[in-house]
């Protein structure tokens, strides 16, 4: 039987932490993720967990920790926001480019300056690139069912590569709300032991982790790298249908919500999709036939897939919490663009950018969006493609 409880999407991770009992958990407190290790720490004082917890000086500091202490053979967690995520940079590259599957949340928050400790999505996405694997997640549910699946996704011996899961702060990190626990025997089953192939405390197999990599070989430890990054749609999907089969809760690459016969769509990610819904679901009782496409994956990207269940849609517009200042859009709208681009080149797409340092997202501007989408199909006319929604211009 499942536990039903109340948990904060904070203290739903911190949960998971506790079942999955990692061997060390290295973290910096900052806004709105400092809840997580602080309700773990507290599993460590109790007994709770037999984890290492490392209590570091900076977020940077936190990120070496885990490194070293995942380099060593040791199953590894933090988390972090922002700032802290930004701080982290060149470590996140090092993890990742060592092949070191530490799993870390990142609860989203917009990046200073000016400084702003509300929920953006600029700091996971100005982090897109550095070669973790990106899970969104909805609601506190989906943020407890994706921590879980990310350590078997990072483990896994086609991938081992580190693992991202965001959370939009305080909009579900702080926010409480109904979900179903796996029980903690459960959780071990499915997690397993962490039996890395190389490690350094190794003494049959003596190896250095992060030495000088010359042109030599760099380029094929890249290559590698990428190609892990290639394998982890697979896996995703399978660890999904294990989890499936463990809890019926389903996970994919995406969210399909009224899509299959819709005209007018819009792609979102995390907690934005939840008022989304609403809004479709409105639309369609007034005969608009809109659907809707929720991104739970960003990395590895599923182009593919994505461009084969939009093919149909008319007029699409893709939502950006997070500006790219390329001053052609946003980097989810870049990224659905390049999917659609010699596949389905005839929908008409938009990009809008919202919810910028903590704004409100309203029902009435998500219908706004399905408005003039609606307008874009009747008259066949585009105009810009860069556009804002719910800013003062």
């Amino acid at each position: 039987m499942a536990i039903r409880e109340r948990l904060s999407g904070n203290e739903a991770i911190a949960v998971a932490m506790r079942q999955i009992n990692p061997d060390v958990v290295a973290a910096f407190p900052i806004t709105p993720s400092t809840e997580i290790p602080q309700y773990f720490s507290q599993f460590v004082a109790n007994g709770a967990v037999q984890t290492e917890f490392v209590a570091v000086e900076s977020e940077h500091s936190a990120m070496s920790a885990c490194i070293g202490a995942q380099a060593a053979g040791g199953r590894t967690m933090t988390a972090t926001s922002a700032n802290g995520l930004a701080l982290m940079w060149e470590m996140l590259y090092i993890a990742a480019a060592s092949r070191l599957p530490v799993t870390m949340c990142c609860v989203n928050r917009s990046l200073s300056g000016p400084l702003n400790i509300h929920n953006d999505h600029q700091d996971s996405m100005g982090a897109r690139d550095s070669g973790w694997i990106q899970l969104y997640s909805e609601n506190n549910q989906e943020a407890y069912d994706n921590f879980l699946q990310a350590v078997r996704i990072g483990e896994h011996h086609n991938v081992v590569l580190p693992v991202m899961v965001c959370q939009d702060g305080f909009i579900t990190s702080h926010a409480v709300e109904n979900l179903e626990l796996l029980e903690d025997e459960k959780v071990r089953a499915f997690i397993g032991e962490y039996k890395p192939d190389h490690y350094l405390m190794n003494t049959a197999e003596p190896i250095a982790v992060g030495p000088l990599d010359l042109p030599n070989y760099f380029f094929e430890h890249r290559r590698q790298q990428a190609q892990a990054m290639i394998n982890a749609k697979q896996v995703i999907l399978d660890v999904a249908k294990e989890f499936e089969a463990l809890t019926g809760r389903k996970y994919g690459l995406f969210e399909k919500y009224e899509l299959d016969d819709a005209e007018v769509a819009i792609v979102i990610i995390n907690s934005s999709a939840g008022t989304a819904k609403t809004v479709v679901d409105d639309l369609r009782a007034k005969g608009v036939k809109a659907g809707l496409l929720k991104i739970r994956v960003f990395r590895p990207f599923p182009a593919e897939e994505i461009a084969t269940v939009l093919r149909h849609i008319k007029a699409l517009a893709v939502m950006d919490k997070a500006e790219g200042f390329s001053a052609v859009g946003g980097p989810v709208f870049n990224e659905v663009k390049a999917a659609l681009y010699g596949v389905s080149d005839g929908i008409k797409v938009v990009n809008y950018i919202y919810g910028l340092g903590g704004r409100d997202v309203k029902a009435e501007q998500i219908e706004l969006v399905y408005s003039e989408l609606q307008k874009i199909v009747e008259t066949g006319i585009i105009g810009d493609t860069y556009r804002y929604v719910g800013v003062r211009e």
